[in-house]
């Protein structure tokens, strides 16, 4: 099944871990994972001059990146009390808009976009509506940030898959099998397990996290339909994605946090914000050869590994409780999770 590489994202480069999670799911729907119809226009790019970097490099490079926006973004929001993931995540598509163009100004990164035409007919009825799916998938993860733990949020994280294959079997995009069952099952009570072994369970913050999954798997069911054949890499998508979005979050800025995230800056220091979404951005950038480097299984273990490290981190760092309970079921989460990724459905 030919599909579109986008993000990437890559998160998310907005929210990295978002970002990185999206990637590595249009991975899994590239491989056939899901089997979705195209729409009756696509383009197919043509080869470009990208550098690359082995899969030995640009693995570790992804994994410290993908940390480090996480890491970073609660480090802001919980230790410095910023507490306010719309501008944060507007700041980031704002700054991610930029530098996708200045990229595409002065190197061959962003040359996949020559091979995209977006006409007015287009924007209306993808770019927009994926832009809008998007912006909420952002802005509801980070604000999950503010009530749960980085730890808790990996973790319910798994199951948007899941939500992925309800939302094609509710629409009939695609006819459950017995596998893609097992594959439900498995997240779904690993999932369980750890939420019912979280101590510091919040209500609010997991609804929040649920609404997120939910926007994101929407976003990507959507793309697959509407731009399925459109070849789009995580910069290329961030070059047109990221104006929209940032657009959007402007609009409810005003509605949601007012002035205050703008006096709060000044205590912070603008240099703590331009760095977290510079390290965001380059997470995006890593995103680019992190996709052509490496099969579907490989990049398959390497986000699982990622998830590990970023959960005992947590742990270290912000002394996130973990319970047993927790680790067997976010264990039969990733089973799940590497199972959806590295089989195709039947």
């Amino acid at each position: 099944m030919s599909a579109q590489s986008t993000e990437k994202d890559y998160e998310r480069g907005i929210d990295g871990d978002e970002e990185e999670r999206s990637q590595m799911l249009e991975v899994s729907l590239e491989k056939g994972n899901i089997d979705l119809p195209s729409p009756v226009s696509a383009t197919q790019t043509r080869p470009t001059n990208k550098p690359r970097l082995s899969t030995a490099v640009i693995i570790p490079i992804w994994i410290v990146l993908s940390s480090s926006v996480i890491i970073y973004n609660n480090y802001l929001y919980n230790t410095l009390q910023f507490r306010f993931p719309v501008f944060l995540v507007t700041f980031h598509l704002t700054f991610a808009a930029i530098g996708t163009r200045v990229l595409q100004r002065t190197t061959h990164l962003v040359d996949g976009a020559k091979d995209v035409h977006v006409s007015k007919e287009m924007f209306l009825r993808s770019i927009l509506p994926i832009g809008l799916l998007f912006s909420g998938s952002l802005i509801l993860s980070n604000t999950a940030y503010l009530y749960l733990s980085v730890a808790y949020i990996q973790m319910l994280k798994a199951f948007t898959p899941v939500a992925i294959l309800l939302i094609s079997w509710t629409f009939r995009i695609q006819e459950p099998s017995k596998k893609l069952a097992v594959i439900v099952f498995m997240i779904s009570s690993g999932v369980a397990l750890a939420s019912k072994g979280e101590l510091r369970f919040n209500l609010v913050g997991f609804i929040t996290q649920a609404a997120a999954v939910a926007f994101e798997a929407s976003r990507l069911v959507m793309i697959q339909i509407l731009l399925h054949g459109l070849k789009m890499d995580p910069l290329v998508s961030l070059h047109y994605y990221a104006p929209v979005c940032a657009l959007i979050n402007l609009a409810i800025l005003p509605l949601t946090e007012g002035l205050a995230p703008f006096y709060e800056v000044m205590r912070i220091g603008s240099m703590i914000l331009f760095s977290n979404a510079l390290v965001a951005f380059l997470l995006n950038v890593a995103a680019v050869f992190l996709v052509s480097s490496g099969s579907g299984l490989v990049l398959t273990l390497a986000g699982v590994f990622k998830d590990i490290l970023l959960i005992t981190g947590s742990v270290l760092i912000f002394g996130s409780s973990i319970m047993p309970l927790q680790i067997l079921g976010y264990s039969i989460a990733l089973g799940g999770l590497v199972l959806f990724k590295t089989t195709g459905s039947k």
